[in-house]
Parts: structure tokens; C-alpha cells; sequence
């Protein structure tokens, strides 16, 4: 037999297999999840989780979707963070050093703990990326913020308030749209799918089992 360890959800104890993520040891507990679940195995950043260890005054953050479960983990969801988003029409927007200060300033509060790289589940270099952001550099800044999912752990620990992601997301949109070589092959293709042309591979696709699917993508042309 599997061997079971111990989790609590919200404070209560369950016995699930150690096998499990800690979203599926959540359903496997009884628990019916409607939010904070999303993709379930990859990286749409839904499932922002905290746990600590019982024993240990460390607290951790984890994608549920990834994380294994580990015995006497004491775990708490974090399907919505009340992050600062800033409203603003990118086409109104120039490429200048004074960008973020109107729209973020709080990232010139930051103190430098790095205590949001640490709580980043995908290993991002978030105060880094947060330096660029200071520095005007949007370049480097979304290079840097690229794998981010949006998932909100770095802010959940930040002293200084700062809606990282939000601020990478800028960063990679400025980019985009001023600074990165403009892609004629990427306009083509949209007036294609414009036109229709992919209408019909599309439903193709759609009628294929998932295992087809997972065998095209994984053998798929990549372009370098």
C-alpha cells in the first residue's frame, strides 16, 4: 500500500498518499475546488499556495498544481491577492525613465530583502527584474520577468507593497511594442487567421484525442 503522510487544510488534518500535489491531496481530502485550480499541470499560476512545515517557522510558497505533498505540511490557498494594477492605454504610452514612477513608484520603496525572488515558485530573479524596472532598462526587465504566471507569491511577502508582477507585465509590453524588432512574418500570419485560413485545421485539431495532441505539440517545429 501507498504510504499516507499527514497535511492539514486550513488547520485540519487529513491522511492522504504522499504521492499526491497538494491540489489533488486537496480533493483527495473531500475538499471540491472551484477556484484558484486552473490549468491543474502546468503553469497558469492559479494555485498560489502557502505551507509550512510543522515544527519549522519558515513559511513557503508553491504552486499546488506542482508542489508534492510532505508530512505535517499546514497549507493555506491564495486563489485571489488584492495586487495594485494601474490602468493605462499602451498606445499612450512613450518608452521614457519616468513611466514606472508615474505608474509604480512604490518599486523605488524597495529595501532590497529579496524576500520576493525567494517566494517566486518559478525561480524568477524577481528583485532583479524589479532593479531593472528602476533603472528603465523595460529590456532586461522583461527578459528577467518572462516565465512569470502572475500568480502574486512575490507580493504576498514584499514590505514595500510592490505589485511585481504588474510591473514585469508593463516592462514586457513596452517592449513589445516599442523596443523589440518588429515581426513582419507575426502581421502575415494574423491577417491569415483573419482571412480564415486556419478555420479548418483548427477544427481538426479540436477533434483530436488528447494524446494526439500532446504527440503534435511535443514534435512541433520550433522556430529559431
Amino acid at each position: 500500500m501507498e504510504k499516507m503522510v499527514n497535511v492539514y487544510f486550513y488547520g485540519k488534518r487529513y491522511s492522504v498518499p504522499e504521492s499526491l500535489t497538494v491540489i489533488a491531496a486537496w480533493e483527495y481530502a473531500g475538499y471540491t475546488l472551484k477556484r484558484g485550480v486552473g490549468c491543474r499541470h502546468g503553469f497558469c499560476g492559479a494555485c498560489a499556495t502557502i505551507y509550512r512545515i510543522k515544527g519549522s517557522n519558515e513559511l513557503h510558497t508553491c504552486l499546488a498544481c506542482q508542489k508534492q505533498v510532505e508530512d505535517n505540511m499546514y497549507i493555506a490557498s491564495i486563489p485571489f491577492y488584492p495586487q495594485d494594477k494601474r490602468i493605462y492605454n499602451i498606445n499612450d504610452l512613450k518608452v521614457s525613465d519616468n513611466v514606472m514612477m508615474e505608474l509604480y513608484p512604490e518599486i523605488y520603496s524597495c529595501i532590497g530583502c529579496n524576500a520576493c525572488t525567494k517566494a517566486c515558485p518559478q525561480s524568477l530573479n524577481v528583485m532583479q527584474y524589479i532593479a531593472y524596472a528602476q533603472r528603465g532598462d523595460f529590456e532586461k526587465c522583461a527578459e528577467e520577468s518572462f516565465d512569470c504566471v502572475m500568480c502574486g507569491c512575490c507580493s504576498t511577502r514584499c514590505p514595500a507593497g510592490i505589485s511585481h508582477p504588474y510591473v514585469g507585465l508593463l516592462a514586457r509590453r513596452l517592449t513589445g511594442k516599442y523596443i523589440a524588432p518588429k515581426s513582419q512574418h507575426l502581421e502575415k500570419r494574423v491577417e491569415e487567421i483573419a482571412e480564415g485560413k486556419f478555420d479548418e485545421p483548427m477544427k481538426e485539431m479540436a477533434s483530436l484525442p488528447t494524446e494526439k495532441l500532446e504527440e503534435l505539440y511535443n514534435n512541433r517545429e520550433i522556430e529559431k
